[in-house]
Formats: C-alpha cells, sequence, structure tokens
C-alpha cells in the first residue's frame, strides 16, 4: 500500500538520491509516497493505452507520451511518477531533460490498490492545481475511466467510449474502452 513517510518535510534532491530499490517515489507537497512495483495486469495496461494513443499522437502531432519512471516537477519541489503522460516541449523535439517539458496534456493513471487513494485525492487535486487540461484514472476492475478536468468537483465517468481532441482541428482520440478492457484482461472475444 501506498505509504507517505512522516515527520520530516522532503525535498526533491533527497527523493531523487533514495536507492533504486524497486519502489516508487514521489514527492508531492512535501510529502514522500512510497508505493510498490505494479502488477502484471497495470503493466499491461499502460503499455495497451500507450501503444493507441502514440498511434494518434504520430497523425496529430498533439505531443508525445511517456511512461513512469519519470521526473516531473509541475514549478514546486516536487517529484511526480505518472503512470503515462502526454507532454510538449517548448522547441517542439524529443525530451532530453525533465526540466524541457512546457506542458503536459494528459496524465493518466491506472489505479492499484497500494496507489488509489494517492491517485483520487492527493495527485489528483495537484493535477488539477497545476491546470493540467486532463487527467484519467484507469479502473481496471470496474473497467471504466475517470476523466478530471482542472475545474471539475467530480468526474465524468465513461465505460464505454471515450473522445478526446487534444488540439482543436487536429482530430479526436477515440477509445472504444470495451475493447481495450476486454484486450487488457485477455477476454476471449465474443461469438459472432
Amino acid at each position: 500500500m501506498g505509504m507517505p513517510a512522516t515527520g520530516h518535510r522532503w525535498t526533491a534532491d533527497e527523493v531523487r538520491a533514495l536507492p533504486d530499490d524497486g519502489n516508487r517515489y514521489e514527492l508531492i507537497s512535501g510529502q514522500l509516497v512510497v508505493t510498490p512495483s505494479p502488477r502484471g495486469i497495470h503493466q499491461v495496461a499502460v503499455s495497451e493505452f500507450s501503444w493507441r494513443i502514440r498511434s494518434w499522437l504520430e497523425r496529430t502531432g498533439a505531443g508525445r507520451i511517456l511512461a513512469s519512471p519519470a521526473d516531473i516537477s509541475l514549478g514546486e519541489d516536487e517529484v511526480l511518477q505518472p503512470d503515462l503522460f502526454i507532454y510538449r516541449t517548448a522547441t517542439g523535439k524529443h525530451l532530453r531533460d525533465w526540466s524541457d517539458i512546457t506542458a503536459l496534456v494528459l496524465v493518466i493513471e491506472v489505479l492499484s490498490s497500494s496507489s488509489a487513494r494517492y491517485d483520487r485525492q492527493v495527485k489528483r487535486r495537484r493535477y488539477q492545481r497545476a491546470r493540467v487540461p486532463e487527467y484519467w484514472i484507469v479502473d481496471l476492475d470496474a473497467r471504466l475511466i475517470e476523466r478530471w478536468r482542472p475545474d471539475d468537483e467530480r468526474p465524468e465517468i465513461i465505460g464505454e467510449r471515450l473522445t478526446w481532441e487534444a488540439v482543436p482541428g487536429a482530430g479526436a482520440l477515440e477509445l472504444d474502452l470495451r475493447a481495450l478492457f476486454a484486450e487488457i484482461w485477455g477476454d476471449e472475444p465474443s461469438p459472432s
């Protein structure tokens, strides 16, 4: 389970100096959040989402996608490790350093039992405060996405088809969530 380290206000430099021990370390508002490596199904989901979104990004030029580990900071002394994120750089060229990111366009977190509370509360509020245009929380067990935007007080719950247009006029990303979750879980196709 994700555990905050208590009693000490951490800095990003201290977090970056922690050993590479298989845990994920994030720093949000001075709070160190430690989560273990995710389950296999989590990584399958990250891979499937990444593959579908990357194909769309290549056609539209709306940004580039990466998966953590990362070292994202939104202007505070922090270290964020989103599962997936679409970003832009000032030059539009490939990322060299984390500081090259000038905008996060979309952040995606796939829920794990160890991270659900932080993804839905602490991290969501941080991304909203930073005005990240879209924050998706993927609930594998419920087979849905909670879609958050900066001013939302409640998420939009999407279970069938997700449509997202990052750049007006560039064409929308359309995800058939039923098919995507079936692929992630390895469900047998329905007989015709």
